[in-house]
């Protein structure tokens, strides 16, 4: 067996040992082998899509839809909390047991729309890289596009020598987007009375 795959072990294990309450370490111990999932799950908040959507809705309603970004997080959190549950009481994720309540002919709807918005989803994210290799390096778009999809496959390829080292790319890039928004945050001098009032006090324009 190889380093990594004797590494990948000692980290299911360590989280088994949480998940069953047989592990008495540090706190910082015990969530360990959850921050490489974690992080690679926060990628979904810090993909191109977002940044263009949140940087047009910023550019067209200021600070007041910051409440909606509270709010859609929180049910973010109570939906992941509870399909993490589930997970961890029956041992399936959601997708298998839809797979075993429903008919067939709903369990085939349902796969046909999830691989839609899928893709959909997808092409946003690359298109996004795309564009952002045109802007930052004056890249032709095919170009850009073709170097997207060669580095999509490099950081893929990773997960062949365990999922550590996919985990340690994938949180060194989420933060440097962390890094850039703190940056960021400091050059635009926001007025944080009104990000605390609108993050908290729903308005709608009109």
């Amino acid at each position: 067996m190889t380093g990594s795959g004797r590494g990948d072990e000692r980290t299911l294990a360590a989280a088994a040992d949480v998940l069953e309450g047989r592990s008495t370490g540090s706190l910082y111990r015990r969530l360990l082998p959850f921050l490489g999932p974690a992080f690679i799950a926060s990628v979904a908040y810090v993909d191109p899509g977002n940044f263009a959507t949140n940087i047009q809705g910023g550019a067209q309603f200021g600070y007041m839809l910051l409440w909606v970004i509270v709010a859609s997080n929180l049910m973010a959190m109570l939906t992941q909390a509870l399909s993490a549950k589930l997970g961890i009481a029956t041992g399936k994720n959601l997708a298998e047991h839809c797979r075993d309540q429903f008919p067939r002919w709903v369990v085939w709807g349902m796969w046909v729309v999830m691989e839609a918005v899928a893709m959909a989803t997808d092409l946003a994210e690359f298109l996004g890289a795309a564009l952002g290799f045109n802007l930052l390096f004056g890249m032709p778009l095919f170009v850009a596009g073709v170097l997207t999809g060669v580095v999509t496959f490099a950081i893929l390829a990773l997960e062949r020598h365990g999922f550590r080292p996919l985990e340690a790319v994938i949180t060194a890039m989420v933060g440097v987007i962390a890094l850039c928004y703190v940056v960021e945050t400091l050059l635009g001098r926001p007025d944080w009375g009104k990000i605390a009032y609108h993050a908290f006090v729903p308005h709608f324009k009109g």
